[in-house]
């Protein structure tokens, strides 16, 4: 979410946004002080000179698992940017969660779907062999 900025005209950025873009948790923006909105300047004096507790978190990522994932639904192609969770399978797509079962490709043969819901305002769909 982005919001007019008042006397500048430009376009702040959301702490979330911010968050998205460093590639760190929200939590963590929220902790070290970035506060609710930032304008792009803001933001690229950061990278450009970034304080030490940013410089050690990015050296301390090990790269296994994404901070945030985009998730595109394969009927609309709406997206969502979410912080993945541990607790999520692999899934072979993700739909809008107001889509119908009958809106998605078929289920391949030799193949099962099942669905996980609580994936942001999507449905994860999985596909898993059934032998």
């Amino acid at each position: 979410m982005e919001h007019q900025a008042g006397a500048r005209g430009g376009r702040d950025l959301s702490r979330r946004t911010v968050a998205q873009r460093l590639d760190i948790p929200l939590e963590m923006a929220r902790h070290h002080g970035i506060p609710p909105f930032w304008s792009a300047d803001q933001l690229a004096a950061f990278l450009t000179d970034p304080p030490a507790w940013y410089v050690q978190s990015r050296a301390n990522r090990t790269g296994k698992r994404p901070v945030w994932v985009e998730l595109r639904c394969t009927i609309c192609g709406t997206s969502e940017t979410l912080r993945p969770k541990k607790w999520w399978p692999e899934f072979s797509m993700v739909s809008c969660s107001w889509h119908g079962a009958d809106e998605l490709p078929p289920v391949p043969e030799g193949a099962r779907r099942r669905e996980v819901d609580g994936i942001g305002a999507f449905v994860g769909i999985v596909d898993e062999p059934t032998s």
